[in-house]
């Protein structure tokens, strides 16, 4: 059953500066039919032109499909929210789909964190280190012609000493490298959902003592209500002095 949180769920956009949009789902313990159940909450997190954060939505849709996100999503634009400038994501493939759908033209950036840990997913242990090392010299280059550089030399040595990292990579196509558009003072803040992650991670450390929440609607009331009072606050992003400027038409050249 979805369910939106009063006046704060409703709230009108039409006057939010909003530029990026951060979207996760976070999983929690709920009781549903008085059994204990794990729920996705679908969490929409805005970034002012002034490099603000701003919770958008917090709805429990029942899971993370196409249809649920779009739901969402729809639910935002009714209430004024204007199409954003950028998008990062954690690659889930039914919001990928629904962002695709409604803004085809705004570039979605994918974690590079959750690429990370599917790419570490794809080898064994003995690779790990190996695969982590030229990941992080890859996605943390200083400038995009070395990013595309080194993705080269990566996917030629991948290819060889393991097929399924080369191709896991290749997956993910220029959403991976989408923040090397935006100016590279807000690469750090791009790159990644982390912003939401760590919202999350506040939200279930201060609801550690009730490991199981009466219900779906609770969750999102509590989620909603430690941002309201101030219990979790949120600082702006890295690189918000350039976030007037809108992400570039280039990007780094994926052949290879």
């Amino acid at each position: 059953m979805a369910f939106s949180t009063g006046c704060w769920g409703r709230r009108d956009l039409a006057g939010e500066d909003i530029v990026r949009l951060i979207l996760d789902g976070t999983v929690v313990r709920v009781r549903l039919d008085r059994k204990a159940t794990s729920i996705s909450l679908l969490v929409v997190l805005g970034v002012r032109r002034d490099g603000q954060k701003v919770l958008l939505a917090i709805r429990a849709m029942g899971g993370e499909s196409e249809a649920a996100w779009r739901a969402v999503l729809d639910d935002l634009v009714a209430r004024g929210l204007r199409t954003p400038e950028f998008l990062i994501t954690d690659g889930v493939a039914g919001l990928e789909k629904a962002l695709a759908a409604l803004w085809p033209a705004v570039p979605a950036q994918r974690c590079t964190v959750h690429k990370h840990r599917n790419l570490l997913a794809h080898a064994p242990e003995r690779l790990h280190e190996e695969i982590s090392a030229d990941y992080t010299d890859m996605i943390y280059a200083e400038t995009a012609k070395e990013i595309e550089t080194r993705r080269r030399a990566f996917l030629r040595k991948w290819r060889l000493k393991c097929r399924a990292v080369a191709d896991s990579l290749e997956e993910a196509g220029e959403a991976l490298f989408a923040f090397t558009r935006l100016p590279s003072s807000q690469w750090k803040s791009a790159r990644t959902t982390n912003a939401i992650e760590r919202l999350h991670e506040e939200f279930k450390r201060r609801i550690k003592t009730q490991t199981v929440l009466p219900s779906a609607e609770t969750a999102a009331m509590l989620f909603w209500a430690l941002l309201a009072s101030g219990q979790i606050t949120m600082r702006k992003v890295d690189g918000w002095q350039t976030l007037g400027q809108p992400p570039a038409k280039s990007m780094i050249d994926l052949a290879a």
